[in-house]
């Protein structure tokens, strides 16, 4: 950090209380950002912000549901109405739970974190980034978008979805000065929690054969570095793309 590639520009980071979102903030404050940072967590973003320290007044810290529509306008608004980079980061895992085993409460759960608010987010800052003619929309997917093996059947279908919008955004606004880019994160030290703890036991054990060449551990930092980047004027010609930052998972 201690560049100044985002030196008079604003960022909306969502997922800001832990994990990914968290140092995404830290880093673009860092790098000269103004962020306006959310969770549905408070006290993440309490702790979010001691870790920016002297630096957190660039960061204002919006606690609430990004499902919520109305809870994605005030961030917006708290961003000023114009945003230079979005950085969609919010994400829950669905306990490994198989398509014969889900129900409609976690697979409607599930859907509305990861792909429907992205979707909602994004939407959102799209007509500021419209009249600016520029604008960065980065999001986070998964190793899970690629296949079916490392997560149960909602957060596949919802990571798988999340490249579909990704790529929809880059060719129908990419003429507008609007980059929409992704990045897909192996194994990582979240605090995605509680809804990663399996519940089917025989799903589980299929999922853990699809993890047998796993890398070690990211640490947040190391996707908010990749994040960072595809937001930024350094990757003026990368639109559309699927970053992999899985430690080599994927290659094996």
């Amino acid at each position: 950090m201690g560049s100044a590639r985002y030196e008079g520009r604003t960022a909306i980071v969502t997922g800001a209380g832990s994990g990914i979102g968290r140092a995404t903030v830290v880093r673009l404050v860092g790098e000269g950002a103004r962020v306006v940072g959310c969770d549905l967590n408070g006290d993440g973003l309490a702790e979010t912000a001691v870790m920016l320290g002297d630096l957190s007044p660039a960061a204002t810290l919006l606690s609430g549901d990004i499902t919520d529509q109305g809870f994605v306008d005030s961030v917006v608004a708290a961003a000023g109405g114009t945003v230079d980079m979005l950085a969609n980061v919010a994400g829950i895992m669905d306990h490994f739970v198989p398509l014969g085993d889900v129900e409609d409460a976690l697979w409607d759960r599930v859907l509305d974190v990861n792909l429907t608010a992205v979707m909602r987010m994004t939407r959102a800052v799209i007509p500021g980034m419209q009249a600016a003619g520029a604008g960065a929309i980065v999001t986070v997917a998964s190793k899970a978008s690629l296949g079916g093996g490392s997560s149960g059947v909602a957060y596949a279908a919802s990571k798988h979805g999340v490249l579909g919008l990704v790529r929809h955004v880059a060719y129908f606004y990419g003429p507008a000065g609007i980059r929409s880019n992704a990045v897909l994160p192996g194994p990582v030290e979240t605090g995605i929690g509680a809804s990663a703890a399996p519940t089917v036991g025989w799903a589980m054990e299929r999922a853990v054969l699809s993890m047998a060449t796993m890398g070690a551990m990211a640490a947040p930092d190391q996707i908010a570095s990749a994040i960072s980047w595809l937001g930024s004027d350094e990757s003026m010609n990368v639109n559309g793309a699927v970053l992999l930052s899985d430690g080599g998972w994927s290659s094996a």
